[in-house]
């Protein structure tokens, strides 16, 4: 799982060089529907608390075979649990920064990083309840980190768009996940400039 490591490395530290270019008064900022770019950090930089929690919490079983069923699966317990509580999360985590975030986010960043390079390739017992092994986890890891750095970046202005080879995973991780939803036709006519999507279409 060496590229995994890799590339969720890279996102890792393209999001830290990210978060240190946000200006000091633009964290109040609007940044992604109801969340602030504080809101936004936060609830981003739960991918690092994630990845250092789920390896003390070991899984007995698989039920997610790789990275787009993780979203297929997860799509249905997020559903459950409402847009409010999800919101509510990002804020919570965005507080938890504290009074430095960009401080906090390569904290916890460089945490996570080194709690994958002492491991091995674990099934994690994720979100759900599910289990997941280290290797297929850490790709959407990388997706969550590139997508909402992204964000960060537009509604900020800041042109610091992710390395290509994270750009690449998550591009080719999102065209996994529209093709296990059912999607698979209608994403690869868009990518191909044969026919748009509709409005509002995701594939998270």
């Amino acid at each position: 799982m060496t590229d995994e490591r890799a590339v969720f490395a890279g996102a890792a530290d393209y999001f830290v060089a990210l978060v240190r270019q946000i200006p000091h008064g633009r964290w109040d900022d609007p940044g992604l529907g109801e969340w602030t770019v504080r809101d936004l950090v936060g609830h981003t930089s739960r991918s690092f608390v994630t990845v250092s929690t789920y390896l003390r919490a070991p899984a007995q079983h698989e039920d997610v075979t790789d990275a787009a069923d993780y979203y297929v699966k997860i799509a249905d317990y997020a559903a459950g649990m409402g847009a409010t509580a999800i919101v509510e999360r990002g804020r919570q985590a965005g507080r938890d920064l504290g009074a430095d975030p960009a401080a906090a986010v390569a904290e916890l960043a460089s945490r996570a990083l080194a709690d994958v390079a002492a491991a091995d390739d674990p099934l994690l017992e994720v979100i759900g309840g599910y289990g997941i092994r280290l290797s297929s986890y850490l790709p959407t890891r990388t997706f969550e980190l590139a997508v909402h750095g992204i964000d960060i970046a537009r509604a900020l202005g800041i042109d610091h768009p992710p390395p290509p080879e994270v750009l690449s995973d998550a591009a080719a991780l999102a065209a996994r996940i529209g093709a296990a939803l059912g999607h698979g036709p209608a994403v690869l006519l868009a990518l191909t400039g044969r026919a748009a999507l509709p409005g509002g279409f995701s594939v998270v």
